[in-house]
């Protein structure tokens, strides 16, 4: 047997020292799941605000077609990316009811530009 260490990883030896900290290899993040995205969260509500106030000017299909897409409006980035078409069925309904309508398109804007 031979007096060779054989080390993985990391190595300290402290010999004395003050205050000795140890090693920092900067912020470690763990995201569970559970963190939200504050400017998505926002995003998604701004839009379900004034989908629910444009409901009122909308046509019966159009009311209905607003309300089956608002269960799919969460702030989770991924799902959002896979409901495209809910979101441009959306943005259509808006865009045709014209200046009232500008608000939402604008909403669906920003809601998309923070999806990348």
């Amino acid at each position: 047997m031979s007096d060779t260490s054989n080390y993985y990883g990391d190595v300290v030896n402290v010999n004395g020292g003050e205050k000795v900290i140890g090693i920092t290899h900067g912020p470690v993040v763990y995201n569970d799941g559970t963190a939200q995205d504050t400017e998505l969260q926002a995003a998604v509500t701004d839009l379900t605000r004034l989908l629910s106030d444009l409901r009122p000017v909308l046509t019966p299909d159009q009311a209905q077609t607003v309300e089956n897409a608002l269960p799919a409006l969460t702030p989770d980035r991924a799902a959002l990316r896979e409901r495209g078409m809910i979101l441009a069925s959306v943005s259509q309904i808006a865009a045709t009811v014209g200046e009232v309508g500008r608000p939402v398109v604008e909403a669906l804007g920003r809601l998309l530009a923070l999806l990348g």
